[in-house]
């Protein structure tokens, strides 16, 4: 059975992981190449100084992604390269880099989603406190507006930010992603409530300034909980709960992000948990905050499996999927087929908005046999178990719009540098020689099928 007609079919990367060329043509710095140039931070100190130098080779990878048959790339905009001061004056080569990847993409009639934010934020603006100033969310309204008169003639589709508890979370609480700080809990709630005002600048920007009708988002993510009975309402409620519960202190409170962008207001679990820890919350920060959204843009890997204890609450099943279930080579990655089946489901039944996966992929270490090829059965597999679960999603009225893999190229996966391999593309870092992998073909199919291979 075929998937919804009109769904998008597409692939994703970011800025700061493909396009190097981080020192060329006017661009700034951002704070992950500070933070990548500290010895020990990342994988045997690799960095985005080159990555897969798509800043260069765009031409290229635009013919693989109009040969795969994507009908959308959901790429993001290096903030520094456009504003290397993240504020002030624009700087006219990294606009007109943008102007040729867009204009290259719809003659390949692949529809562009732009993202501004995916973690790299200018180092002159982290040095001024980043999202600890409250002036965050004008710098970025500001880089917004910038943006949306320069590409919203032709780009329709955006999201704000990519993943908040990353950059919050990982950045700010637990010092392992850029700019690499150790906050105390009340600095990352103050740091996470200047990120979602920013957001709200931004889509007041981008409806200010791009021509015509567009359609927004944010980039959320978390790790989905998993019914362990599918078919036990007790399960499924127990596991709904816990999925917007917010009182966990790691920042990976799916609706600590997402209540007040839809809402209007944090959930009131997590208000009274951290109470003593609130930041203050300025008059209209939270109609700002709740600027209208037109989708839900999701980031979906893994997720474990809950059950319903004696009282009805969710109770973590020891040991998750058990031993040697399928993962991918980060450890985070284990391989949870149903999660994005009740991603859809539990966001589209709260929120009421319809949904997007905006990344959702598998890695491993992928390499070039000694036939040519990159044999990856352990990505295809991943795939359809996946897309499997995403079209029970949509078979039974889940809003579902959408699917971008992650990622049409192989890149620089943050702290694990090169080691980690996300594409449906091989690249050799050494030469940038692209091959496409078996599952790049097997993807190709699919998208002609519409899923029904699946």
């Amino acid at each position: 059975m075929p998937f919804p007609k009109n769904f998008t079919w597409g692939v994703a990367a970011a800025a700061y992981q493909i396009e190097g060329a981080a020192a060329s043509d006017g661009r700034g710095p951002s704070v992950w190449d500070d933070f990548s140039y500290q010895p020990g931070n990342v994988f045997e100190d690799h960095n985005g100084d080159v990555a897969c130098d798509h800043y260069h080779r765009y031409r290229e990878d635009v013919a693989l992604m109009r040969e795969l048959g994507a009908g959308a790339y959901r790429l993001s905009l290096s903030w520094s390269r456009i504003l290397p001061d993240g504020v002030g004056k624009p700087n006219a080569r990294g606009l007109a880099f943008y102007d040729r990847l867009i204009d290259a993409l719809l003659a390949a009639k692949i529809t562009p989603w732009v993202t501004l934010f995916h973690w790299d934020f200018p180092s002159a603006l982290q040095q001024r406190g980043g999202f600890l100033n409250r002036d965050a969310a004008d710098w970025f309204g500001g880089y917004a507006a910038l943006v949306a008169s320069r590409l919203g003639d032709r780009v329709k589709h955006w999201m704000t930010v990519n993943e908040p508890p990353c950059v919050i979370g990982n950045g700010y609480q637990q010092g392992e992603f850029a700019p690499g700080l150790k906050l105390p809990h009340a600095g990352c709630l103050l740091a996470a409530h200047n990120l979602l005002r920013a957001h709200g600048r931004g889509v007041q920007a981008l409806r200010a300034g791009c021509k015509g009708r567009v359609q927004i988002s944010i980039a959320q993510t978390s790790r989905e909980r998993i019914p362990a009975d599918r078919d036990n309402p007790r399960d499924i409620e127990a596991a709904r709960a816990d999925y917007f519960s917010a009182t966990r202190r790691d920042l990976w409170n799916l609706s600590w992000w997402a209540d007040p962008v839809v809402f209007g207001r944090y959930p009131d679990d997590g208000i009274e948990a951290f109470a003593a820890e609130m930041p203050r919350i300025g008059s209209g920060d939270m109609r700002l905050i709740s600027q209208k959204i037109d989708y839900l843009a999701y980031n979906c890997y893994s997720g474990w499996p809950v059950r319903a204890d004696a009282k009805g609450r969710a109770e973590k099943i020891p040991g998750g999927f058990g031993p040697g279930n399928p993962r991918g080579t980060l450890p985070w990655l284990q391989v949870a087929p149903q999660a994005p089946y009740w991603a859809a489901r539990f966001q589209t039944e709260r929120y009421k908005l319809p949904f997007v996966f905006s990344e959702n992929g598998w890695c491993g270490t992928d390499f070039v046999h000694l036939d040519g090829a990159v044999h990856d059965p352990q990505r295809i597999d991943f795939m359809t178990r996946y897309l499997r679960e995403i079209r029970r999603a949509c078979d039974e009225g889940v809003p579902v719009a959408g699917y971008f893999y992650w990622s049409i190229l192989d890149n620089f996966e943050w702290t694990q540098g090169y080691k980690d391999r996300f594409g449906l593309v091989h690249v050799d870092y050494t030469t940038q020689k692209r091959t496409p992998k078996d599952s790049y073909y097997w993807y190709r199919d699919t998208i002609r099928a519409n899923g029904a291979n699946v």
